[in-house]
């Protein structure tokens, strides 16, 4: 499914990029020809067993917008295939005022506790 992506770059920074569609999911490369494929794995680490991903929908729905003035637009083909959706259910246990911290930060992020926990954790076994 083809999503408008937003793509901007700073001096002396990598192009960061954000999908009006998809609150939360943002990345950044150093080359323009490797944002598609960095898009990709935000939005399956983003949505890695959420219930739903939202639609994508047209460029022109967003183009005039004032937050995306300073960049461009992409079309990147997101494989929705590559992403698990299903929800699977676990019961952990965490302190609570680590729980608040990590639910201000995910809320502060546009992201959802199941998110933020998968995005961490994705990050953390790459290392």
């Amino acid at each position: 499914m083809l999503y408008p992506l937003y793509v901007w770059k700073d001096a002396n920074s990598a192009y960061a990029a954000s999908f009006p569609d998809l609150p939360g999911v943002f990345t950044a490369a150093d080359e323009l020809n490797d944002l598609p494929a960095m898009a990709q794995e935000a939005a399956e680490t983003m949505y890695e067993g959420e219930a739903h991903m939202p639609e994508a929908s047209s460029i022109e729905k967003w183009k005039d917008a004032a937050d995306y003035a300073d960049g461009f637009w992409m079309l990147v083909n997101i494989d929705r295939s590559k992403i698990n959706t299903k929800p699977v259910r676990l019961n952990i246990s965490l302190p609570e005022n680590l729980l608040r911290d990590i639910d201000a930060f995910a809320k502060s992020h546009q992201l959802t506790r199941s998110g933020f926990l998968a995005q961490a954790a994705l990050k953390a076994m790459a290392q």
